[in-house]
């Protein structure tokens, strides 16, 4: 066999192991709902997996079949993002960062300290009308934003060697990033911040690329990073979100019953989360017993620190009116 032969056979398997994972990823409506999770299965601190695991258990109850796929196991964001749109994964928990790409509005869910609380939140999304106005920007691109998750309680402060305990305390202090709209909540707050990938937080904190994260207090617990973090501000400055997406050609695919199924699904899995995250003192006290200070500020701090995040409203990347939706939403 000479080497045009050789590329020919190793060109012709590559296409044939792509089609293979094309087929089983894009099979019928009425086939497995496959579920991409985006946390490892812990049903007691992941507000993402509570979610996730109830919504697939309440499908496979009323005749749906549903099975979870462990994290990244389907995909990076980006790519569930894209197998979502173009019908090929029907669930996946997702980034509402990767979400909001398709349209912005979403990105009101995460500005800090916007709503008093998540009860709030919830509110602007369904009475308020912003789930609705959301999906209108997302699902002429082929996704269906299912719900806001919330991954645990309300954001705080984890910092490796400066305690936040004043609003002063946080300034100078060089904060791990998510994205650009965490890198403008640091300016504003007279602090850093620097842009690190989720798989190099560990090395970054304990380097002193970073001095710390916004998170909710479960997150060094499940994700391990107890032996550097060592104090917990609890600010309280934000739901900590993701997104519940579904494939726009899957869903109108289903039958008007298998539709309610989905929605009575979608609404058990809603009030599994928030059952969840409604309480923090079970977390909180494992931080404290792993050797990481809680540190409560005081509301005259915290309203330093509402004060100091207005000016990020404006400057949030969201189509023109959205933000006068959201202020609307929660009656302002």
């Amino acid at each position: 066999m000479d080497k045009t032969e050789k590329e020919k056979i190793m060109k012709l398997t590559r296409f044939l192991a792509a089609s293979t994972m094309a087929i089983a990823l894009a099979l019928p409506a009425g086939a497995e709902v496959k579920i991409a999770l985006d946390s490892p299965p812990d049903l007691e601190k992941s507000g993402t997996y509570v979610w996730a695991h109830t919504f697939g258990e309440y499908l496979n109850a009323n005749g749906m079949e549903a099975r979870e796929y462990e994290r990244n196991s389907l995909g990076e964001e980006a790519e569930r993002l894209d197998q979502v749109s173009q019908g090929l994964l029907e669930v996946s928990m997702s980034d509402a960062k990767s979400a909001g790409t398709l349209d912005g509005t979403i990105f009101g869910a995460m500005m800090p300290y916007f709503f008093e609380d998540m009860e709030q939140l919830d509110r602007a999304l369904d009475e308020g009308g912003m789930l609705d106005r959301i999906n209108e920007g997302t699902t002429p691109k082929g996704v269906r934003v299912l719900d806001i998750v919330y991954t645990g309680t309300p954001s705080g402060i984890f910092t490796t060697e400066v305690p936040i305990r004043t609003f002063e305390d946080i300034q100078g202090v060089r904060m791990r990033a998510l994205d650009e709209v965490q890198i403008t909540t640091f300016e504003n707050w007279g602090s850093k911040g620097t842009i690190v990938s989720w798989s190099e937080v560990p090395n970054a904190l304990q380097t002193g690329v970073a001095g710390g994260y916004i998170n909710p207090a479960f997150v060094p617990l499940t994700y391990g990073h107890t032996a550097f973090i060592k104090y917990f501000t609890n600010a309280k400055m934000s739901a900590s979100v993701r997104v519940a997406i579904a494939s726009e050609d899957w869903y109108q695919g289903l039958s008007d019953e298998e539709r309610q199924i989905v929605a009575d699904a979608v609404a058990e899995a809603h009030d599994a989360n928030r059952d969840l995250v409604s309480d923090d003192t079970a977390v909180l006290k494992e931080l404290e017993e792993a050797d990481i200070e809680v540190i409560e500020l005081s509301p005259e701090e915290r309203a330093k620190f509402r004060e100091a995040s207005q000016p990020i409203y404006q400057e949030t990347d969201m189509p023109e009116g959205a933000l006068d939706a959201w202020n609307a939403a929660v009656g302002r």
